[in-house]
């Protein structure tokens, strides 16, 4: 969502392309973060975005991501390199210093798991992504290490998503683990086949892969910025 962002008037701004290049990332997600307020965005009389430089930075510092700096004009070469010198060295120590988003992805579907992991490779190391088919194999994977997030389908063959999320209650604390249900189901349907944990967030089916990047994105920097 672009919004209005009292700035003043020495304000660096990028365009979407820049910080594309700057995240090492497309530019259809750069538009993704901004409609899902991950980046702040204002709009030119001519109605294009300019993101603020200092967002991106913080982006990259709490994410740990990282193409090319985008530089200021006027420095000479030696500054230039200074510059992306010392850019890539805070992304460095950052990425090293704060351990990754541990998130487990249930799905028996394997294309949904590629789509998945592709649309959250622009995280790199700050996001470790792992697998699980069925609930029961999540179950076995939540008891040897609990993830930071649970996104799960409720139509799973053998345990499915509900009777998963029923036993995880009972026997394992998830109140600090964040939950992301995947259903076609309405409200109702999920009230009948016995409710969810009420700290667990809903996405309606059909959804992308893109999508479900952008909530794993709003928890990522949620988690950066309680760990400061």
């Amino acid at each position: 969502m672009s919004q209005v962002i009292p700035l003043g008037p020495a304000a660096r701004m990028l365009t979407t392309r820049e910080v594309a290049v700057r995240l090492g990332v497309s530019l259809r997600t750069v538009q993704l973060w901004v409609e899902a307020d991950i980046l702040p965005a204002a709009r030119t009389p001519g109605g294009h975005r300019r993101i603020p430089y200092n967002a991106v930075e913080a982006l990259a510092m709490s994410t740990g991501l990282g193409g090319e700096p985008v530089l200021r004009s006027g420095l000479s070469g030696r500054d230039a390199k200074a510059a992306v010198t010392a850019s890539q060295g805070g992304l460095n120590e950052s990425s090293h210093a704060t351990a990754p988003l541990e998130v487990l992805l249930v799905a028996d579907d394997q294309d949904w798991q590629i789509r998945c992991a592709q649309a959250m490779a622009p995280y790199g190391p700050a996001v470790s992504l792992r697998y699980a088919e069925t609930g029961y194999l999540a179950l076995l994977q939540i008891g040897q290490k609990a993830p930071d997030l649970l996104i799960t389908n409720l139509d799973l063959p053998g345990m499915d998503g509900m009777a998963m999320l029923r036993t995880l209650e009972r026997c394992e604390p998830i109140a600090n683990m964040r939950v992301l249900v995947l259903t076609a189901c309405s409200d109702q349907e999920i009230s009948i086949r016995g409710g969810l944990p009420q700290s667990a967030e809903v996405l309606r089916l059909p959804v992308t892969a893109e999508t479900v990047a952008v909530r794993v994105g709003r928890w990522l920097l949620g988690q950066r910025a309680v760990s400061r």
